[in-house]
């Protein structure tokens, strides 16, 4: 069976196939933090950093917010706008890197094609169940064109910071056309940023465009620095008819350079087809004592409110410390 090196976000579909399994628990448990710790407002605005294939965008959508969310892969936009379209759903999507990100005016969104509503014209590639197994079939020869895409936009974006402080366009997100009430990262995503040049600048927009009193939620791993073996998990999940097996390989952390390597394998059966497809990448690795540090000479507006775990379970709360890995930390924006 042939083996594909390839970014798994190229294949949105068998991204959100995985991850969809945890979204009514994430979403519920978004509401409940919201509910119980945010100060009282007039509105329900929400924005999501790296959105991937918008299966949070969507879910929160349903619930009544308005809904903002951007992504540095244009193929999990695509899908994303595809997936609003078929649930009859509003949400304002664009394309951006967690580092350098600005939140567009309204009237910037009016003229902006990445703000157009979610459809495609006749002739144009769907990344919805129909086309699944295109994913597959496209590209086969690309190794790994589709991370190095990622990558070098996250290069770019770096590049693009002169200094770790705010500049006078990003701080205009404060205003209260894109002032959010919510803003939410989970699952890893913030560790896609490799220095802390780029997780201080993100930190900063992220406490730049919400409002006094609002709430940004962070879900991530913390690093074992002890562990000297790799790591294992396993997920199987099934969607019409496309059946994916994910297994992924975490090696130890290097922890002089702050850097912990990954790797996803897929298989995919669909259609009597099988195939596999991986994708190696690296994270930037935080103990407790590490990310207290970043969000307090970071961001020190934003307060840590409570902890949760990957369960999801509002009930289960935790402590910022290295007793559990898997955190959902909450913080407030001070008044």
């Amino acid at each position: 069976m042939k083996q594909e090196t390839r970014d798994w976000y190229d294949t949105p579909l068998y991204y959100d196939i995985i991850y969809d399994a945890d979204t009514r628990e994430e979403a519920a448990l978004l509401e409940h933090v919201f509910a119980r710790h945010a100060t009282p407002g007039n509105t329900r605005r929400m924005l999501e950093p790296a959105c991937g294939s918008g299966r949070l965008v969507i879910e929160m959508a349903r619930r009544g917010w308005s809904v903002s969310g951007f992504d540095g892969s244009a193929k999990m936009l695509g899908f994303a706008r595809e997936r609003l379209a078929k649930a009859k759903l509003n949400a304002r999507l664009w394309e951006g890197w967690m580092q350098s990100f600005e939140v567009p005016t309204h009237d910037e969104a009016r003229w902006s094609p990445a703000f157009r509503r979610p459809g495609r014209s006749a002739g144009s590639k769907s990344f919805l169940y129909e086309d699944s197994d295109a994913c597959a079939r496209t590209n086969e020869h690309s190794g790994t064109a589709g991370l190095d895409r990622l990558k070098a936009g996250l290069q770019r974006a770096s590049s693009a910071q002169s200094s770790v402080e705010v500049p006078a366009s990003a701080s205009q997100a404060a205003r209260s056309e894109s002032s959010f009430d919510l803003i939410h990262c989970l699952i890893n995503t913030f560790r896609y940023l490799l220095t802390e040049a780029d997780a201080v600048s993100f930190l900063q927009r992220v406490s730049a465009a919400l409002r006094p009193g609002g709430l940004f939620v962070l879900g991530l791993h913390l690093t074992d620095y002890e562990r000297t073996s790799c790591e294992h998990e396993r997920w199987v999940m099934d969607r019409k008819g496309v059946h994916v097996v994910c297994n992924t390989r975490t090696w130890p952390a290097d922890r002089r350079r702050r850097i912990e390597k990954l790797r996803t394998r897929l298989v995919i059966t669909h259609k009597g087809r099988t195939h596999r497809q991986e994708t190696v990448w690296d994270y930037r690795t935080y103990d407790a004592a590490q990310l207290k540090r970043l969000l307090r000479t970071a961001a020190p507006e934003l307060e840590v409110i409570a902890c949760h775990d990957f369960t999801y379970d509002p009930a289960a709360t935790r402590n910022l410390d290295n007793e559990y890995s898997h955190l959902v930390v909450t913080l407030r924006k001070k008044k």
